[in-house]
């Protein structure tokens, strides 16, 4: 579906210049009554539109994946989170738009003349949409406000990391029971326009990818979820991605569009820690994913966080300059690396390892260079070849390069599997373990905060959230 404008959505702009989370119980610039359909399409699109950009102020993660370095100011590739409070802006984006206009749009639904069926599915949808956000906050930083996070209380109680993940498993479990027929969203719905079955693959396919997450930390309960999933119906191709489609024309274009193309900048260029990866086996995607290869078509990447001239490496392809590109919060390419971890485990209904592999890898490819590209010969490589032995390297690097387009799950993927990334130049560091607490948080909840922060070796950015064992 395409991305639609919305009046009233576009009132619910965020305008506060404060990121203290009670100001989040009210927004007295915002209409007094909003339609729910509204609503929901703004925690939407704030989702997507964060999640999809590389900006120096908001999300990083293409740099924290060592997918891209920085060419001038490389402070963001040397994992500083506090300059342009990322960290901040962060919390902010997912509690103050995604969060707070979801639970606006709930009870919006109460106005809503529908069916029972109808409203349900609708609320089917506001979870999952509630469940990624909240999801993306404990994956980067671990205890995160939850049971309190909108509350009347103007100190939220950080909740533990681990609780928080079994409570969302719960939530998309009971969710995806009530997602049947259309939901009361219809075009309001920027993602499946109200078809609550996609919502439903969608739910399975985000309980698959948790319980995979977790399977180190709670394998009972990862077996569990994993299999509730399974045969609740995951995702089967890739036109049932989660997938936003963008605009041509401002303001509803895609962000990196934005970020590569409107700013005019010039501050983004291949990391030779995926670009050395992507040259030893011949990916055929590099010349989709970089532009100004060299002349044997391999990427030219820059070290990992040192200052380099733009022009003498590669840059983000031009695929990424398209303003009608689309970001996909989970896909079918996904997906499949999910089960093949999960067929490694020899969980019920998860097949064979090697051929979701496989498809994992043809998929992305199909995604990059075409339908019906011939992805047999960079199968068949030495290194690629699916070997049990080696399996869960192979599917944590060949994810990680997938998720090119999705740095969130890419960096995930990072810490999961344990890969191998290299020293930032000026850090001096591999990419770090998580986000540390916003300043604003701190000066304003310090309580709370200190008390999470001490799970965290006082905030260290190297300690490991409750999944990454």
């Amino acid at each position: 579906m395409k991305k639609i404008l919305f009046a009233a959505a576009a009132a619910l702009a965020i305008t506060s210049c404060s990121n203290d989370l009670s100001s989040l119980n009210g927004n007295v610039k915002a209409p007094e009554s909003v339609p729910a359909g509204a609503l929901f399409a703004n925690a939407t699109m704030g989702f997507y539109d964060y999640a999809a950009v590389q900006d120096v102020n908001q999300n990083n993660l293409r740099l924290w994946a060592q997918h891209w370095t920085q060419t001038t100011y490389v402070d963001e590739s040397n994992f500083d989170l506090d300059n342009r409070d990322v960290n901040g802006n962060t919390f902010w984006r997912m509690y103050g738009t995604v969060v707070r206009d979801c639970e606006e749009a709930r009870t919006a639904l109460a106005d809503v003349v529908a069916s029972t069926e109808a409203i349900a599915a609708a609320e089917g949808a506001i979870e999952v949409m509630e469940v990624l956000a909240f999801s993306f906050l404990v994956d980067l930083f671990g205890d995160v406000p939850y049971t309190e996070a909108l509350s009347e209380s103007n100190t939220p109680v950080y909740d533990d990391d681990a609780a928080i993940y079994s409570d969302l498993l719960a939530r998309l479990d009971a969710a995806a029971m009530n997602l049947s027929g259309t939901s009361a969203f219809g075009s309001s719905d920027i993602i499946y326009g109200g078809d609550a079955a996609s919502w439903k693959m969608a739910a399975h396919s985000l309980m698959l990818r948790f319980a995979i997450r977790i399977i180190d930390a709670d394998p009972t309960m990862a077996q569990m979820y994993d299999e509730k999933a399974i045969a609740g119906g995951v995702f089967a191709s890739s036109a049932d991605d989660m997938r936003l489609f963008y605009s041509s024309a401002p303001p509803h274009t895609h962000p990196m569009w934005e970020t590569l193309v409107q700013s005019g900048r010039t501050d983004f260029i291949a990391s030779n820690t995926l670009g050395d990866v992507m040259n030893t086996n011949n990916d055929p995607r590099r010349a989709a994913f970089f532009k100004n290869l060299d002349s044997v078509g391999n990427v030219t990447a820059a070290p990992h966080g040192l200052q380099s001239d733009y022009y003498q490496f590669s840059q983000p392809g031009s695929a990424l300059e398209d303003p009608t590109w689309s970001h996909a919060a989970i896909n079918y390419v996904e997906v499949e690396f999910l089960m093949a971890h999960a067929a490694v485990a020899g969980w019920a209904g998860a097949g064979d390892a090697a051929t979701h592999y496989n498809a994992g890898i043809t998929a992305s490819m199909e995604e990059w260079l075409g339908a019906g590209v011939d992805a047999s010969s960079y199968l068949a490589q030495a290194g690629v070849a699916f070997d049990a032995s080696t399996a869960a390297a192979q599917i944590g690097t060949e994810k990680w390069i997938a998720m090119y387009s999705n740095a969130s799950e890419a960096y995930n993927t990072v810490r999961q599997y344990d890969l191998t990334m290299n020293v930032a130049d000026l850090a001096q560091t591999v990419t770090p373990n998580r986000y540390s607490y916003p300043l604003d948080e701190i000066s304003l909840n310090l309580d709370n905060v200190n008390a999470a922060k001490a799970k965290f070796g006082n905030d260290d950015t190297f300690a490991k959230v409750f999944w990454d064992m």
